[in-house]
């Protein structure tokens, strides 16, 4: 997640320091870029260019701010609203699908305020079914439709979730049995729904939700075990909140390609592993990737599990797990758009 912070007071500013600095050592933030004053001027570029933004100041300010560039649930920004004093951290807008409800408990911990959150489900302690989509990673494909099936979960309704059999799809499995919040749901089987889909239905509504390709870039010391490097992936899944069951991919650079650990890891997990070449490494181009010059000094290439995770996860695709080193392990997570 890239995050702004924009503020417009001096102890908002302060505020904000203290809030990117605890940020900056999160490795489910990619980044957190800081802006003062300007609020008019820089809030429909933030729109455009975050996935979060954390608005330090009155809640006035921000609404009629925000009010000409909203656009849709499915693609405005989560925007949290802080007061001067870091007593309350609200959750402003796209609190489901844009993750602004998980971000405001976030950094509610963080600088120990009260979170503020006011979407029905969530009070209501039920699990809405956009809420599932963007725990799982899960594509929407007619957010028109979430308003039903989320006033039919606070009914109590039983809502059908239809899979193909022959797909692997422990993660929704786990994901629904260790959830605290309620779902009234039953799960069916049809080889008619295309693996990697989950059809939601209910009565003559029917929603699709859609695997987004996620990729684990892994880099290692030469002659790392298998272990260590399922260790550091599983520790790097859970901090990201995502089973190892619904990664899609695993990626390294071609140099890597003998490795044993990584490719016992594959054959140990079920999951596919690619190796990318050094040319498209050298050529690849990312703001949000980490570059280093040892490894630059040692292979020609600035990096190995990002820009690996990054290319594998196709066009457009973006971090939601930076590069982060366990004992001679590097791991970095990239989704598809």
């Amino acid at each position: 997640m890239n995050v702004a912070i924009i503020s417009v007071s001096k102890k908002g500013y302060e505020l904000s320091l203290s809030i990117k600095e605890k940020l900056d050592s999160d490795s489910t933030i990619i980044k957190t870029d800081l802006y003062h004053k300007n609020v008019k001027k820089y809030l429909p570029y933030l729109f455009e260019e975050y996935d979060a933004i954390i608005a330090i100041m009155a809640s006035g300010i921000l609404i009629r701010s925000i009010a000409p560039v909203i656009e849709s649930k499915a693609s405005d920004p989560a925007v949290l609203n802080i007061d001067d004093n870091g007593k309350f951290v609200i959750s402003t807008l796209s609190g489901h699908l844009g993750g602004a409800n998980k971000l405001t408990q976030k950094i509610s911990r963080l600088i120990d305020a009260t979170p503020v959150i006011t979407t029905s489900t969530d009070v209501n302690r039920k699990l809405g079914i956009d809420v599932l989509a963007k725990d799982l990673y899960l594509s929407i494909d007619d957010s028109k439709e979430i308003l039903f099936f989320n006033k039919s979960i606070l009914e109590d309704k039983e809502i059908s979730l239809v899979i193909n059999p022959d797909k692997n799809y422990n993660y929704l499995f786990e994901y629904l049995s260790n959830n605290t919040l309620e779902i009234n749901i039953s799960i069916n089987f049809s080889s008619k729904v295309n693996p990697g889909e989950i059809h939601a239905t209910l009565d003559d509504h029917r929603m699709i939700l859609r695997e987004r390709e996620i990729v684990a870039g892994l880099g290692c010391r030469r002659g790392k075990e298998c272990e260590k490097i399922y260790e550091a992936l599983k520790s790097s899944a859970d901090e990201l909140g995502i089973y190892l069951s619904r990664i899609n991919k695993l990626a390294s650079a071609e140099i890597k390609k003998d490795e044993n650990g990584m490719l016992e890891l594959s054959d140990k997990l079920n999951i596919p592993i690619s190796f990318v070449e050094i040319e498209k490494l050298r050529l690849f181009e990312s703001q949000d990737i980490q570059k280093s010059e040892f490894v630059k000094s040692k292979f020609g290439i600035y990096g190995v599990c990002e820009p690996s995770a990054l290319i594998m996860a196709g066009f457009d695709s973006q971090l939601i797990y930076k590069k982060t080193s366990y004992d001679g392990v590097t791991v970095a997570i990239a989704v598809s758009k």
